[in-house]
């Protein structure tokens, strides 16, 4: 199992568009992957939960990876997080 935290800059925080693309690469993997945010911790593979986070600007979010693939999944979820931050 590994861990990472990941602050949020894109203004609008985790809206429905990169809540969707993480979901998207998420299910990509066969690990389980478990978004955190001020202690709610959901399955980053369902849309619905990620956005029932409330991920805002400014927040810290921890990705939990645990499985197989583990390694491969965090770094294209890290990488895929990174593309709303521009």
């Amino acid at each position: 199992m590994i861990k990472k935290e990941i602050k949020i800059t894109n203004p609008a925080g985790l809206h429905l568009r990169p809540a969707g693309a993480l979901c998207k690469k998420a299910m990509e993997f066969d690990c389980e992957i478990l978004l955190t945010n001020n202690n709610e911790i959901v399955n980053a593979k369902s849309v619905l939960s990620v956005l029932g986070a409330l991920v805002r600007c400014g927040d810290t979010i921890t990705i939990t990876c645990d499985g197989k693939d583990e390694e491969e999944a965090m770094a294209s979820i890290e990488e895929e997080i990174k593309k709303f931050h521009e």
